[in-house]
């Protein structure tokens, strides 16, 4: 074989390589991170329909904004089924999938065992994630304003036990508290919008229909606003600990 065959060769293999690199690169990153990012849709979307528990506290003492406590807890468990995904995006330079899901039922029994005639409304929810550690910041202050976002408004809608304890001696105040509790269940809530700020602080835009929700829930909500809305919020970094001395 002389040396121009060998070297027309050699080219073959080495466009034929070329054009199957793609498939020989390819790693399941890409499925991993959007089947992660289908799962918090899907959260999202059980949390709206068939709703959630949360418990909260917040408390400040002596009236310090530094000394602002707050924590928040959610839990829901639920059989749900027809849930479809609308739109996948996966961001292969970032490794972030975005997944809108949505899911309509005739009705559900819903987290306190009542059942809601949902009469075949569409919820749709937006779910993010990732399969690199260090992209994963601005997704988590995401969620954190995803749950802050529920507790506001659980706090217009069913109320919160409020705790103050004052001191004052000689004329001076010497102690303060008042802290808040919350602990109820939520429904029907919807996200009407979300993102991030210059700083990477997430932000999420939640309501919920009271019209609506008598409807489904068979009660009569009077004394209420006909749509109440709340924003949460929730942050990347923990630079409340240099104010604290923490």
């Amino acid at each position: 074989m002389n040396t121009k065959t060998k070297m027309i060769k050699g080219l073959i293999v080495f466009t034929c390589i070329l054009s199957l690199s793609p498939y020989l690169w390819a790693g399941n990153k890409k499925i991993m991170t959007t089947q992660a990012a289908k799962v918090i849709a899907e959260r999202a979307l059980v949390e709206s329909v068939y709703g959630l528990k949360l418990r909260a506290t917040e408390k400040v003492v002596d009236m310090v904004a530094t000394s602002f406590e707050g924590r928040t807890e959610s839990k829901t468990s639920a059989q749900i089924k027809g849930i479809k995904f609308e739109e996948v995006i996966y961001d292969a330079e970032k490794d972030v999938a975005k997944v809108t899901a949505s899911v309509s039922l005739d009705s559900i029994t819903n987290i306190d065992g009542n059942v809601m005639d949902l009469k075949n409304k569409v919820f749709r929810r937006v779910g993010f994630a990732t399969s690199t550690q260090s992209m994963s910041g601005p997704l988590k202050a995401l969620r954190a304003a995803e749950l802050d976002a529920y507790m506001r408004l659980i706090k217009r809608m069913v109320g919160f036990t409020l705790e103050s304890k004052t001191t004052v001696e000689n004329f001076l105040l010497t102690a303060d508290e008042v802290k808040i509790k919350v602990l109820a269940t939520l429904y029907l809530a919807e996200v009407v919008d979300y993102g991030w700020d210059e700083m990477g602080d997430a932000y999420i835009k939640m309501a919920l229909n009271i019209a609506e929700a008598s409807v489904v829930l068979g009660e009569n909500i009077i004394n209420m606003d006909a749509v109440i809305e709340v924003e949460g919020h929730g942050a990347q970094e923990d630079d409340f600990k240099m104010a604290t001395g923490k």
